[in-house]
């Protein structure tokens, strides 16, 4: 089982690599760049390059990523090129709130996820199967801009029970809080039940169809029982994955819910400095990122590697 974890945490490891590689090549193609948002469009070609040349960007590519990615190693995010300061410090309160507010997503959206799926995988083809089948399927084919759009037409705009956008104060109290967050926090977790909740239906479904299930049907074991204490622990692998996947969503994914709602958050500053074309604060965010992507599918697949005897023998 350790080889297969180690080998895991192997393939993760080259996944960021490449992850760096494809970052720092996507920026570099973007038009434009700091030292003409400094300058503006009338500035001279001379001052460009003397600008360019103060920040090093007149470098080889080659040259500024293997420099970029020795200091990243070493834990040195850079400096901000628009704001002149530690990108480390200016992420810093940004991630925070970021992680605020996933993690009350989450909190919200992965129990509410759960009970659906289980709801509708303890008696398939009946009411609420098909009510959760039809809701899901509903929320998956809705944009989260227009599922924002209309929680804010109708908390913040008709009934103005909630701020339509959000402001998240040092000193706030804990209903300001929760009144300033619950539109994203709403418009995040109808994103992200759907897919946890159809997936937690189908593993659930697929591991009752097994003999030992039809077995235990036939001794006249308690539906609810054997999906709770039976099916559900056999099916744990899958859920398990969907459910670190749509984590990881709730992390790295929030771009449009932070530009909607005016959120302090990284991705909200990420979208910030690439209109600043501040490359190494877009580079070091996209990077954290990807970070806590891929170690959020490692975390899944380890625990199904725990979960699921037959995945510990290594191929």
């Amino acid at each position: 089982m350790w080889l297969v974890v180690l080998r895991r945490l192997g393939l993760g490891i080259i996944t960021l690599w490449v992850v760096s590689l494809l970052v720092f090549a996507g920026t570099e193609i973007l038009p434009g760049d700091v030292a003409e948002a400094i300058l503006g469009q009338s500035a001279t070609p001379e001052a460009v390059a003397a600008i360019r040349d103060q920040l090093n960007l007149d470098r080889p590519a080659v040259v500024r990523y293997v420099e970029w990615l020795r200091n990243l190693l070493r834990g040195d995010l850079g400096m901000s090129l628009s704001a002149n300061m530690e990108i480390s410090e200016m992420i810093s309160g940004r991630f925070k709130n970021t992680l605020m507010l996933a993690g009350l997503t989450a909190a919200l959206a992965v129990p509410l996820a759960l009970a659906m799926g289980l709801a509708a995988a303890m008696f398939p083809g009946g009411r609420v199967d098909r009510l959760v089948t039809v809701s899901t399927l509903f929320l998956l084919s809705v944009p989260e801009f227009v599922i924002a759009a209309i929680l804010v037409l109708i908390f913040a705009v008709h009934l103005q029970w909630l701020p339509a956008t959000t402001y998240v104060a040092s000193d706030a109290s804990l209903w300001q809080l929760v009144k300033s967050l619950a539109l994203p926090i709403l418009t995040l977790t109808t994103s992200v039940v759907a897919h946890m909740a159809r997936m937690t239906r189908a593993a659930i479904i697929n591991v009752m169809t097994s003999p030992y299930i039809e077995m235990a049907i036939l001794k006249g074991v308690p539906r609810g029982r054997i999906v709770l204490r039976h099916a559900l622990l056999n099916a744990v692998g899958p859920v398990v994955n969907v459910v670190a996947l749509n984590l990881a969503y709730l992390v790295s994914g929030v771009v449009i819910v932070e530009t909607v709602f005016a959120y302090p958050g990284l991705a909200r500053l990420m979208v910030d400095a690439v209109s600043r074309r501040d490359m190494p604060l877009v580079q070091a965010c996209a990077m954290i990122f990807c970070a806590a992507y891929i170690l959020l599918i490692l975390v899944a697949d380890v625990l199904a590697i725990v979960a699921n005897p037959r995945l510990r023998k290594p191929k």
